[in-house]
């Protein structure tokens, strides 16, 4: 169970002889037991202390044979969304760990709706759960099941989206506002200075911006053209989730009342809805910059009617959630706080090896 990290293995009976103690003692003093004076305490200490002993945290915890559960809080999706990716990398994390006794439990929330949250969030707690990861949804909702689970002595870590101000014990996700400025900065570096006019394209449901992602990078973005291209007009095309079947009579409407817009953005997975508007009718001319490296999208990259994709590594960021977990604890490692993911850019000729480097 335990073993010195260099070629010399020593085994607990080795200790034992140069403490000059029982094998029981050190036992007690490996496990942090009681019953241990402070003289045969300080004796075993120093001898692994001289020895610079580690315990072997993997082979103790497959010794303690405990079973544990973890649960995953994710907004509903479709088969093509961004959160399938986020789902495998979850699942991935757990199978690659089959030598403990794992399980994990997902539940899903409307995004736009606070009940719904709350729901699923009590369908896991009914799970008796060890850990969680929590794709957050406002800070009202998230803070009071979060604090639920602190109270509990539940560790939680956020995916995708951070709330810092809850504190949770690992987070995995872009910095978004960031990344609206990445945007903004390749986006205008192809439109030119002179552009005068472009198309965001956002995803809306009740009024509100698909996702809190989609929100903050679209200030990241505003910002960076506010003061870098003061003098470009942003052109909104609000499509409506569940509406699918008007997407193309609004698009044809928006590009016919300005012809002049020849670039458009959006900061949602689903550029593929203008990408395939675009190649659907055979447009010339135009120029996409969307996030998300998806089925859909990678079709229309390939085919030239996205010319950029910035990816955030959805399937690495549920992979390391649950492992952030498994660390903490079955393993009792200390967890870095934040893993901002890079923010990639992905064309026609490099998206292949993005694909290829995801798993």
């Amino acid at each position: 169970m335990w073993e010195i990290h260099s070629s010399e293995k020593i085994r607990i009976k080795d200790i034992a002889e140069r403490s000059g103690v029982s094998v029981g003692t050190v036992d007690r003093v490996l496990h942090n037991r009681p019953n241990v004076s402070k003289k045969a305490r300080a004796k075993v200490d120093a001898v692994l202390k001289e020895i610079n002993f580690q315990p072997n945290s993997y082979a103790s915890a497959l010794a303690y044979n405990r079973k544990y559960t973890f649960c995953c809080l994710l907004p509903a999706h479709d088969c093509n969304a961004y959160w399938t990716e986020v789902e495998k990398g979850l699942r991935q994390c757990v199978l690659n760990r089959g030598d403990f006794h794992l399980s994990l439990f997902t539940e899903y929330y409307d995004q736009f709706d606070e009940l719904s949250f709350s729901e699923a969030a009590g369908k896991l707690w009914e799970k008796q759960p060890d850990g969680m990861v929590v794709v957050p949804l406002n800070l009202e909702v998230t803070q009071t099941f979060c604090t639920k689970l602190q109270k509990a002595a539940v560790p939680f870590v956020f995916l995708d989206s951070n709330i810092p101000e809850i504190s949770p014990l690992s987070f995995f996700g872009q910095d978004s506002l960031k990344s609206g400025h990445f945007a903004g900065r390749i986006f205008m570096m192809q439109a030119g200075k002179d552009t005068r006019r472009i198309l965001l394209m956002k995803l809306m449901s009740k009024g509100r911006v698909a996702s809190s992602q989609q929100e903050n990078r679209e200030v990241g973005f505003k910002s960076y053209m506010a003061a870098r291209h003061p003098d470009c007009v942003i052109v909104e095309l609000p499509l409506q989730i569940g509406e699918e079947e008007h997407y193309d009579t609004q698009i044809g409407e928006m590009l016919a009342r300005y012809p002049d817009i020849r670039h458009c953005i959006t900061f949602s997975s689903r550029a593929h809805i203008l990408g395939e508007y675009i190649l659907q009718h055979g447009l010339k001319g135009y120029h996409l910059l969307g996030y998300d490296m998806i089925e859909r999208n990678a079709e229309c990259l390939k085919q030239g009617a996205i010319d950029f994709l910035i990816a955030q590594h959805p399937w690495k960021q549920g992979y390391n959630s649950v492992k952030a977990l498994f660390n903490h604890i079955v393993l009792h490692k200390t967890v870095q706080q934040y893993h901002y993911m890079p923010l990639e850019l992905l064309t026609a000729e490099n998206y292949m090896y993005y694909i290829a480097d995801e798993k």
